[in-house]
């Protein structure tokens, strides 16, 4: 192997050792939610609204910054996979003490009655490279606190995944890369 390929190895490691962490975190932080709630399920919870939302990462996240859009606590610019610009919406965003900026999304009238929740991760904030599927990916929230690729309910199957990461990883770049790491256990192998 040479020089550059073991840079960029090591490299992609990093990035799925930052998102597995904030995973981790994240789940943890949900499953405590409920548990807080004495609820069965995020909604009985009552994470219903994006003001329970960001009320949720207040309380869960040691967050170190506040945005009401992405300025400043996400990279003003990011590309696909593909090279296309990937920049995407401005919602409420937080850097949390970890390093990494979370952007959250509640969106009304939820598939199949699951929760539609999710947020655009940003492994390592404002540092570089700042490409969706590299150091910033998308990933959702179910109701029954799963956190798994864009689908109609969660846990997502492997080929659920797989046809959610050719479809949209290098294209739109929002969805299927998350799905792929989870499916080649925890490893960027594209």
């Amino acid at each position: 192997m040479t020089v550059p390929t073991l840079m960029q190895n090591h490299q992609r490691k990093t990035y799925v050792t930052q998102l597995h962490k904030v995973y981790n975190e994240m789940q943890q932080a949900l499953l405590q939610y409920q548990t807080d709630k004495n609820a069965v399920n995020l909604k009985e919870a009552g994470l219903t609204s994006s003001e329970a939302l960001e009320n949720f990462i207040r309380s869960y996240f040691k967050v170190v910054k506040e945005c009401d859009t992405l300025e400043g606590c996400f990279a003003d610019e990011y590309k696909r996979l593909n090279g296309e610009s990937g920049n995407f919406g401005q919602n409420k965003a937080f850097v949390l003490a970890n390093g990494a900026s979370i952007r959250t999304t509640f969106t009304e009238g939820a598939n199949n009655g699951d929760l539609n929740v999710y947020f655009a991760i940003d492994v390592n904030g404002l540092k570089g490279p700042n490409i969706l599927g590299r150091d910033c990916f998308f990933v959702f929230v179910y109701n029954n606190g799963i956190i798994d690729d864009q689908g109609t309910s969660a846990p997502l199957s492997t080929e659920e995944r797989e046809t959610r990461f050719e479809e949209d990883c290098f294209g739109n770049g929002t969805a299927g890369c998350f799905g792929k790491i989870l499916n080649d256990n925890w490893e960027m192998t594209y």
